[in-house]
């Protein structure tokens, strides 16, 4: 005879047992995630009011008398000074606009050298094969932990003898030539993401190298050369020291030049035009980050995935 197991006993809740119906299912609290989702936006907020704030005081000192900017750490307006603007952009010895083209000459120059010249870089370390091939890229990752107080000396030696001392050329030139390691290691990485079937497929077309970066790879590469315009415009834009040390002549001063020349330790500084320029100069790279914020977030978050 065919033996039947026994049905297998199941434990029933103690609610079950007493009153002979299935327990109550607990019901979630209906505010507790929006009550998590409105605490974490006002943290969030106040973070970015903190950061936000000392420029959004710059903002409304450049608007104050240049006696109430110290005396009213707040941001709140007790007169409107719209003439800080004005007279702040005929202040120096040149008008504010001969400051800024210099500075948009010299970031144009070293956008263009440094995506010609890292990306051609980037193409032979991450394709190419070639003798000590990692020794050189080893000595190119440690070039990038040399500060330029080191190399400003010599650079200045050397440029003084071929008289570009007080013309854009030291600024520019020296880009043409792949000197920042970090944009060249960024574009290493993300070279090394892209298939090389892609590379196979041309060079089986007749392809060689040149035809190959250039129609192949450089158009993958948006994402990773768009994030190197953007640092690369915000880091010189920014810069002060090279500027200061090549650039000696009032007409060929940058931003950043111009603005250290509202200070005055002989007599007193006028911090309202300061800011007021300041301001302005503070434009151009709010507009690139906002236009160029989607492909510096794909650029990073793509470079260096395997």
């Amino acid at each position: 005879m065919t033996k039947i197991d026994p049905e297998p006993l199941v434990a029933l809740p103690t609610e079950t047992v007493v009153t002979g119906r299935p327990p109550a299912r607990r019901q979630p609290n209906p505010f507790r995630k929006p009550l998590t989702s409105i605490i974490r936006h006002a943290l969030l907020i106040a973070l970015a009011a903190l950061m936000l704030y000392p420029v959004i005081w710059m903002v409304v000192s450049s608007l104050r008398p240049n006696d109430e900017i110290f005396r009213e750490p707040g941001i709140v307006f007790d007169s409107f000074e719209i003439s800080n603007y004005t007279d702040g952009w005929t202040a120096l010895q040149y008008p504010f606009n001969v400051y800024l083209w210099n500075s948009a000459v010299i970031v144009a120059g070293c956008i263009a050298g440094n995506l010609i010249s890292c990306s051609m870089a980037a193409y032979a370390f991450a394709r190419l094969e070639f003798t000590a091939k990692r020794l050189w890229f080893g000595i190119m990752l440690l070039s990038i932990m040399l500060p330029i107080h080191v190399i400003i000396v010599p650079q200045y030696i050397l440029f003084s003898q071929l008289g570009w001392v007080n013309t854009f050329l030291p600024l520019i030139v020296p880009k043409l030539l792949a000197v920042d390691a970090f944009f060249v290691f960024l574009m290493v990485q993300f070279i090394r993401g892209i298939p090389k079937e892609l590379d196979e497929a041309a060079r089986i077309d007749g392809a060689g190298h040149p035809r190959i970066f250039l129609q192949v790879i450089l158009p993958l590469m948006t994402p990773a050369l768009a994030t190197t315009a953007i640092f690369t415009f915000i880091w010189t834009w920014n810069d002060f020291f090279s500027q200061l040390v090549f650039l000696t002549k009032p007409e060929l001063y940058t931003v950043p030049l111009a603005l250290r020349s509202f200070e005055d330790a002989q007599s007193v500084t006028n911090y309202a035009q300061m800011f007021a320029m300041s301001v302005v100069s503070l434009v151009p790279i709010f507009l690139i980050f906002l236009f160029g914020q989607k492909f510096l977030i794909k650029g990073i978050a793509t470079t260096g995935i395997k």
